[in-house]
């Protein structure tokens, strides 16, 4: 068995006809076997220098050629370049290469591009063994606790994509961090590659696919006042947007979420990380959608998977409004009865108006204490369930209210995140533009959009007093 090794520039036409000839010879030669290598045109020298250095051969043109002794072992023996390959062909099979100049140009150019096309299917190959990294801030919190398994089991990514993550705090959190990540590594999730602890801010996000922001203040305006907790909230977007563009993928998904000021953080991301593509940052409100959701459910003893198309407009942890106009509900035990997918206008079931006014909108009412009252599982949910709508597509024809950037759709002004109807596909975001709207629910869409602009303008304005002259 003779087995010869053809290796050259992927665009050199030398190398074609050396490939051409090998091929023939295989092709009329029932024991000779050939294994062709094509390296880039940048690439080439290093490699020729490194495979001569490896078997003591001089050689130092494309293409290069040699003849591994498969009955001897040890190293193989050096034939040439195409002139030698040419000769032994001649001399030993009496066959050789009539291949024309212009044929082995075009079949150079050919080789060129196959070999890209190879190139870019490893490298796809390769970014689905290597894990997602996911990044995770203010990691010492309960909402990152819960948070964990619902990332790595595998639902919210896939069940063939591994993930590694990242937990990131301050120094004095170290501790927790430790025990998060040992009972991480205890629980054998088959997709997390690995779990790792953060507490220096220069290590943050590097190569980060998706950044999960829970960083949260403790609102207490007995002690100080609101501008001075939206100062906090502008430093650590401040800290934490240069290092996004400077250490993440450039795709990298942020997503803002957390108790307070989730609007705002992600609003401040953007406008301190110019660089971060707009449609990658978004702030969660499927908390208020699925506690409203859960609290019309027992409303009328229906289901919480029955209740669909609640929208949540606004701030999402400030002034928000819970929009039934759209909603709908499904499974209903009444007199009429229909298919599974026969659905009625929820507001059409919900006798006792007053209720909605005085308990399930009202800021005492029932639904604002509930999720006032979330420690870590529902916002946990959350974050999963916007992620696994966002890489996977959220369900046809339902209504997702998440916070994205406006762009004055609904005459909401631009510049600010709002949340609003929107849909997922194909691993991004719509906003549902064509939904109806009446006037009580433009007006009041009106106060939320000033509540955020002000937010935003006592964020620049504090770093304006700060950084007079623009100043990093």
């Amino acid at each position: 068995m003779a087995k010869f090794v053809v290796a050259g520039k992927a665009n050199c036409p030398y190398y074609a006809k050396a490939e051409h000839l090998a091929d023939c010879l295989q092709a009329t030669l029932p024991n000779f076997r050939v294994h062709k290598i094509t390296q880039h045109p940048d690439k080439w020298e290093q490699w020729l220098h490194d495979v001569c250095e490896t078997n003591g051969w001089e050689h130092r043109q494309s293409p290069i050629i040699w003849r591994e002794l498969l009955d001897r072992g040890g190293k193989g023996q050096l034939l040439g370049g195409l002139n030698d390959f040419l000769e032994y062909a001649q001399q030993y099979y009496g066959i050789t290469s009539m291949m024309l100049s212009k044929e082995m140009l075009d079949i150079a150019e050919e080789n060129l591009q196959a070999h890209l096309e190879i190139v870019k299917e490893d490298e796809k190959i390769k970014s689905l063994i290597k894990p997602m990294q996911i990044w995770i801030t203010s990691a010492s919190t309960p909402i990152c606790y819960q948070l964990i398994p619902l990332l790595a089991n595998g639902e919210v990514f896939g069940m063939t994509t591994e993930i590694s993550i990242h937990l990131l705090d301050t120094g004095q959190f170290k501790e927790v961090l430790c025990s998060i990540v040992m009972e991480a590594e205890d629980m054998a999730f088959p997709l997390l590659r690995s779990i790792l602890e953060h507490t220096e801010i220069d290590e943050a996000f590097i190569e980060a696919d998706v950044i999960i922001v829970l960083d949260d203040v403790l609102l207490n305006l007995e002690v100080q006042s609101l501008e001075n907790y939206i100062r906090e909230v502008s430093e650590i977007c401040q800290v934490y947007a240069p290092l996004i563009e400077k250490n993440a993928k450039s795709e990298v998904r942020v997503i803002s979420s957390g108790k307070t000021f989730a609007n705002l953080k992600a609003t401040l991301i953007m406008t301190y990380g110019p660089s971060i593509k707009p449609e990658n940052i978004i702030a969660v409100a499927t908390s208020w959608e699925s506690a409203a959701k859960a609290t019309l459910a027992r409303k009328l003893n229906v289901s919480t998977a029955g209740v669909k198309d609640v929208i949540v407009w606004g701030n999402i942890t400030g002034s928000n409004y819970i929009d039934l106009l759209h909603a709908k509900l499904y499974g209903y035990d009444g007199a009429i009865w229909g298919p599974a997918n026969f659905q009625r206008p929820l507001l059409n079931m919900i006798y006792d108006r007053e209720w909605i006014h005085s308990e399930f909108l009202s800021a005492q009412g029932s639904l604002r204490s509930r999720v006032g009252r979330c420690t870590g599982m529902l916002p946990a949910h959350a974050v999963a369930t916007a992620l696994q709508y966002w890489y996977h597509g959220s369900p046809p024809g339902e209504i997702v209210s998440v916070g994205v950037l406006s762009e004055g759709q609904f005459c909401v002004p631009e510049g600010i995140i709002f949340s609003m109807p929107v849909s997922f596909q194909n691993g991004s975001w719509e906003v549902i533009k064509e939904l109806e709207i009446d006037g009580t629910t433009q007006e009041v869409l009106g106060r939320l959009a000033h509540e955020l602009i002000q937010e935003k303008l006592v964020a620049l304005k504090e770093i304006k007093e700060i950084h007079p002259y623009g100043e990093g």
